[in-house]
């Protein structure tokens, strides 16, 4: 059994993916080739935003749309220690300091409702998670951030093809960076990413530190980075795009079947609000004695993953960095959440298994 299952969607789309290959090898522009606007402008279709730019990976927009801010050594970057490392790395790479703020206990997102209590005169963004597959409470986090003029970055990368009140995710605040890393939802065969943005002068920005700070060619105007998405994995992207909406449909169809065998053996998993959706990039459940659990259902041929098991706060790199509350939900979650099997292609018998051996687990480790 396979974790996430590329091969059967690549079986599905070998025709345009391959097809799209054929087409750079044939004009041989590798390097921001045709396929990068092109991909560009169908993202901001999809996504509702002004801006695309593609870039290298989901670390690499982050950093880029931090460097559009002008971030700077003393600033403050209010996140969360809940999420994989490329959320605080980018912070800490630009010098400044990120402020920990806990996570809601049920859907592992930033608790928006003590976000103000972390700001200081030196915060300049907030850079929530929509972690899983689920944004955070977009609304009220930005009503936070203008009425204390702070940039929101919504760290988008398991999220993209999610909605938050009808408006798709990546278009939900000043920036929306996503990855396109081979197991996201909508994933390419290498790495790559995107920024989306509806303001004209960062996402110009943005276009010329992708690109060593060039405004013109040999003119650097800003300090910038190697940051470009190669035209093959744009192409990859391209191809895969014909049938995301499918997929998105979907995942959502296999989460819910997900929630529901979950419910009927009183198994907790990650709340989803019911004015989002979540492209569930990982499906992640709550339970006692992991270790035990995993063993479990490796033997059983299942495999399973945790999302995420040391918060960045605990993590040997971060240790320095003060922390100015208890964080005790991250703390919690971190102990327990456990992440199933989770693609497209995940018929319901495969899940109802997947669902049994994991009560059979749970009910075996409580005795």
């Amino acid at each position: 059994m396979d974790f996430i299952d590329l091969k059967t969607q690549y079986k599905a789309l070998k025709e345009q993916i391959d097809g799209r290959i054929q087409q750079v090898l044939d004009h041989g522009q590798y390097i921001m080739g045709p396929e990068v606007k092109e991909l560009e402008k169908q993202l901001e279709n999809y996504t509702g935003s002004s801006h695309c730019i593609t870039v290298s990976s989901g670390t690499e927009a982050l950093l880029i749309a931090l460097m559009a801010l002008e971030i700077k050594p003393g600033d403050e970057i209010i996140t969360t220690p809940f999420t994989f490392i490329a959320t605080a790395e980018v912070i800490v790479l630009l010098g400044a300091t990120p402020v920990w703020v806990d996570v809601e206990p049920d859907t592992c997102n930033i608790d928006a409702s003590l976000i103000e209590a972390a700001i200081t005169p030196r915060t300049r963004a907030i850079i929530p998670v929509s972690l899983y597959g689920q944004p955070a409470d977009m609304d009220e986090i930005n009503t936070i951030a203008a009425q204390h003029g702070l940039a929101v970055i919504e760290d988008a990368a398991q999220s993209f093809g999610a909605e938050y009140q009808g408006r798709k995710s990546c278009n939900l605040s000043m920036f929306g960076c996503t990855s396109f890393f081979p197991s996201k939802p909508l994933g390419c065969y290498g790495d790559g990413g995107a920024i989306f943005t509806n303001d004209d002068a960062l996402a110009q920005a943005a276009r010329e530190i992708r690109v060593h700070g060039q405004s013109k060619r040999y003119c650097h105007s800003r300090i910038g980075v190697g940051g470009r998405m190669d035209t093959l994995q744009c192409a990859i992207v391209l191809a895969k795009l014909g049938r995301f909406d499918w997929e998105v449909e979907q995942r959502i169809s296999v989460g819910q079947r997900y929630s529901k065998l979950l419910e009927q053996a009183g198994i907790p998993q990650i709340s989803v609000r019911p004015d989002r959706t979540s492209v569930f990039a990982q499906y992640s459940v709550f339970v006692e004695n992991r270790e035990k659990v995993q063993a479990d259902l490796q033997q059983a041929g299942i495999p399973t993953a945790v999302h995420y098991p040391v918060p960045i706060h605990m993590q040997p790199a971060y240790k320095h960095i003060p922390c100015r509350s208890s964080l005790q939900h991250t703390l919690s979650v971190s102990e327990r959440v456990m992440s199933l099997p989770m693609h497209p292609d995940l018929d319901e018998a495969t899940q109802q298994r997947i669902v049994q051996a994991l009560a059979d687990s749970c009910r075996r480790s409580t005795i």
